[in-house]
């Protein structure tokens, strides 16, 4: 059980912070204020999950539907059979719900609307993955995550209707669930009900579809379709693969894959487990100084890409009218493992016909989704619906050759937001700026940021869920709930400015835009090291000079952040921007942006 779900904060010495109260940080910068919680996110054995800023309650779906190309990636194997399958695709859409989504409840249905569990079902394989990600034994991690969020609820509503409603205008939300309630006039010459631009969001390594809620709720909170995937690349703590039917796109027919695939036991069961998956000859891959496995890696990549191929596909149908046939597909229904109680149940497709623009599609990920992300944008003529990217935290060793040594280059405009943490690892904060400059040359406007005191979850909810540890082991010095507004300032800034015209006109999320210009900050000439960690710790945690001083003597604590108010410096670093920077030039010639390639004399390429 949390501590904070029990004692008052004098106990604990420090705000809960569901309370929307924060620790010290840069500026001194509290989160956004949020609709007031209820009794069931007060309830002992709960983790808290913060309510979304936007004017729109949240609405949640969850699919499993069978791919229409089912294939294998690589030759890669693991206990004999190939290791990287597309079977099916798994998914959880976050979208702006109907007024009073809460109480908005089927007629066979009684109180109020379900909210979906954290912890993806089911949870305790989703928990045993986590223990053998992390290397800790199963039970202890089981009874870990019993005690402390075993039973989230995600703030948002499951098959709720799709909003219908125009937000009010103004900034932020008020403290008052009120602010949910209210109607904003339709624009003038506008349809009567919005139409929402579309996102796909992709995980990194350990996530799920649901440990990113918060940035994809808030995404659905402004206004957003987000298609949240569950990637089956073995990147995630553990994930079933339900089987499909014998028909269509089933391994039961398709022999190629069944044959490679399915051993007599897994015929016998009506789904596969899909376990985090090591590379094969240095299982810390993924942390400096260590030599990346770029087959695994790539493999990876490609499962991914066919998955959002996949989910693009679905979306279209969605939107094309034929929701009801999707459902029709849907595999986990009771009694398939991991089937949600509630199922479909409630969800009017008729309601969600062209609600959604399948155009000026944009690309979100975080860490190897980053990753993923920086691909997609490269393969232009295969995604043409994607027009930009966001990429949180980029791990970018695993990223391909960029530049002149590929065919295929990112020509889209980016925005690229890192930890604190992430920007002291050199190797790939030089990857993540080589991506950024990388759209510029193509002549896209790309910014790369970093959001000061964050650790690489900031921009998960592990953080929100486990503030303690985040500030003890990890040393993250900003309010983990202000560093997802930060975030997500910086990202509704960036498709303010660069969503194509036809999908951009009148958009919800606009109404709600403030006067914040993070994106038009200086630039930074040369990189902070005030947080910089020694080596081992490296991309994992941030250093605290004075630390136990700064933490005990409350008058030692305030005059360090004093100092940092007064010295005018903000809660974000720009490193790069097309608006200016020490090493960009346009070329007289061909007028694109140039950095190292231009010569300073002519100002030519």
């Amino acid at each position: 059980m949390p501590a904070e779900s029990i004692f008052p904060d004098f106990v604990l010495g420090h705000p809960r912070h569901h309370k929307n109260r924060v620790r010290d940080v840069p500026l001194r910068k509290k989160p956004k204020e949020r609709p007031p919680t209820g009794i069931r996110d007060k309830v002992p054995l709960y983790g808290k999950l913060p309510h979304y800023t936007g004017p729109y309650e949240v609405g949640i779906i969850d699919l499993e539907v069978p791919a229409k190309k089912p294939d294998t990636f690589s030759d890669i194997k693991r206990h004999g059979v190939h290791a990287l399958v597309l079977e099916t695709v798994l998914m959880t859409i976050y979208y702006p719900a109907h007024l009073n989504a809460k109480y908005d409840v089927p007629s066979s249905a009684l109180g109020q609307r379900h909210r979906p569990t954290w912890l993806s079902q089911p949870r305790d394989l989703t928990s045993r993955g986590y223990g053998y990600f992390a290397g800790l034994p199963e039970h202890l991690m089981i009874a870990w995550l019993f005690s402390t969020v075993w039973y989230t609820k995600l703030p948002a509503y499951k098959n709720a209707r799709i909003a219908e409603h125009w937000p009010p205008f103004g900034e932020g939300c008020t403290n008052h669930r009120k602010d949910e309630s209210r109607e904003g006039q339709p624009p003038a010459n506008k349809p009567h009900m919005p139409k929402f631009p579309l996102i796909i969001f992709s995980h990194g390594l350990g996530g799920t579809r649901t440990c990113y809620s918060s940035v994809c709720g808030e995404f659905a909170s402004h206004g957003f379709v987000v298609v949240a995937l569950e990637h089956r690349d073995g990147s995630g703590p553990g994930t079933l693969v339900t089987h499909p039917k014998p028909g269509s796109g089933s391994q039961h027919l398709d022999g190629h894959i069944g044959e490679s695939n399915r051993t007599k036991t897994d015929n016998k069961r009506s789904y596969d487990k899909v376990e985090f998956l090591f590379a094969a000859n240095d299982p810390h891959d993924t942390t400096p100084g260590h030599q990346i496995d770029h087959d695994l890696r790539n493999a990876q990549v490609d499962l991914r890409l066919a998955e959002i191929e996949e989910a693009y596909q679905i979306m279209l149908e969605i939107c094309a009218g034929d929701g009801e046939k999707v459902g029709t597909r849907h595999l986990r229904v009771k009694p398939a493992k991991g089937a949600s109680k509630a199922g479909l149940q409630g969800v009017d497709w008729s309601s969600w016909k062209d609600r959604f623009y399948t155009n000026g599609v944009t690309m979100v990920g975080h860490s190897f989704g980053a990753t993923t992300t920086i691909e997609v944008l490269r393969q232009k003529d295969r995604f043409k619906y994607f027009t930009q990217g966001i990429i949180y935290d980029v791990w970018g060793l695993p990223v391909r050759p960029t530049a002149e040594e590929r065919e295929n280059r990112i020509r889209a405009p980016l925005l690229g937001i890192n930890s604190e943490a992430f920007m002291y690892w050199k190797d790939n904060f030089e990857v993540a700026q080589n991506v950024t400059r990388e759209a510029m040359e193509t002549g896209h406007p790309a910014w790369l940021m970093t959001i000061r005191g964050t650790v690489h979850i900031s921009q998960s909810d592990f953080c929100i869920l486990y503030p303690h540890l985040a500030d003890w082991l990890m040393k993250m010095t900003i309010d983990p709930i202000r560093a997802i507004d930060l975030n997500i300032d910086a990202s509704l800034e960036f498709l303010a400015r660069v969503i194509p015209k036809e999908v951009q006109d009148a958009q919800a999320f606009l109404r709600r835009m403030g006067n914040k210009k993070m994106l038009d900050s200086p630039v930074l000439t040369e990189l902070p090291t005030e947080h910089e960690p020694n080596k081992r710790w490296m991309a994992v945690r941030l250093k605290i000079k004075h630390e136990g001083r700064k933490r005990l003597i409350p008058g030692a604590r305030k005059r360090y952040w004093e100092q940092i108010t007064k010295s005018g410096e903000s809660e974000a670093w720009l490193h790069i921007s097309p608006n200016e920077g020490p090493d960009m030039a346009r070329c007289k010639t061909c007028g694109v942006p140039r950095w190292d390639d231009i010569d300073r004399s002519t100002e030519r390429c």
